[in-house]
């Protein structure tokens, strides 16, 4: 006797119905990535065409608004200038060195705070109100202990971005499950044992985080203090000489360029990322 054939539920059959098979999945899941930047390009270049032909037919001052094109001109001449590669590499050697030492700080100081009581309760509130301090202020004093030279610029990126670092670092070594560390007290671990195998996993991601954002406060340090120190060299110099020039499409041609360093900065440290902290779950991240 033949066996009856079994037919799917009503649920299964609606599901295999709607469903798209894995090819089809796979290129509306690649549809959707390439909607997003998509999307994003087309913003992007309809702002610029609306900026272009606002300044080019004077709706706004094409002075004090030049029009993108006469800004993309002015990076392409800016950067063919004999001078640029010296301002350039000044500014970013006082960014690399500042991120480099104040995420350094910051890392040491979070870790010292999150495994060590006394030295939280002891060195926070001091941090806390040193991070409430306008670094402003200490452009001035940076200038008398430094010089004008690259330090003083070097010392105010130090200020602004180790704090990032730090809290995170803080928050990563102490957010970490209870029972993660019972198990590794019942098997007789040790403090550095604990330290290596778990607390610190489980705060990359938050030291990373931190360090993403450190990178652009020490961008922003390190270009405002050649604002305010009266620097010789340096992008931030360059932005100041154009704007007492009035020439706008140089200063933007310059903003540009700083702006193309962070997304470069940006970009490598989220590289670095994924390739250290590859156990990550990226299924809803960018």
């Amino acid at each position: 006797m033949a066996k009856p054939a079994i037919r799917p539920s009503a649920g299964v059959a609606r599901d295999a119905k709607h469903d798209p098979q894995p090819p089809l999945h796979a290129l509306r899941r690649l549809w959707g990535r390439g909607e997003h930047v998509f999307l994003a390009v087309m913003l992007g270049v309809s702002f610029l065409a609306i900026w272009e032909y606002l300044a080019q037919h004077a709706i706004i001052e094409p002075v004090l608004f030049p029009p993108p094109s006469k800004t993309a001109a002015a990076w392409w001449f800016l950067v063919r200038t004999e001078y640029f590669p010296r301002h350039f590499l000044v500014t970013l050697y006082e960014i690399g060195a500042g991120f480099a030492l104040g995420s350094t700080i910051g890392l040491l100081l979070g870790t010292l705070l999150a495994t060590v009581r006394l030295v939280r309760l002891t060195l926070y509130p001091y941090i806390i109100a040193f991070q409430a301090l306008p670094k402003v202020v200490l452009a001035p004093l940076f200038i008398v202990w430094f010089g004008f030279g690259p330090e003083s610029k070097i010392a105010t990126a130090i200020a602004i971005c180790f704090f990032p670092v730090l809290v995170n670092t803080l928050v990563g070594l102490q957010l970490v499950e209870e029972n993660a560390l019972k198990l590794l007290r019942s098997l007789r671990a040790t403090g550095w044992q604990t330290f290596v195998k778990v607390r610190l996993p489980n705060a990359l991601p938050y030291i990373f985080a931190g360090l993403k954002t450190s990178l652009t406060f020490a961008m922003i340090g390190a270009i405002v203090a050649e604002f305010l120190t009266g620097a010789a060299n340096g992008l931030g110099r360059l932005v100041q000489i154009y704007n007492l020039q009035i020439q706008v499409h140089l200063a933007l041609a310059v903003v540009v360029i700083v702006s193309i360093l962070g997304l470069i900065g940006v970009v490598v440290m989220d590289a670095i990322d994924r390739r250290v902290i590859f156990w990550r779950d990226r299924s809803g991240g960018v």
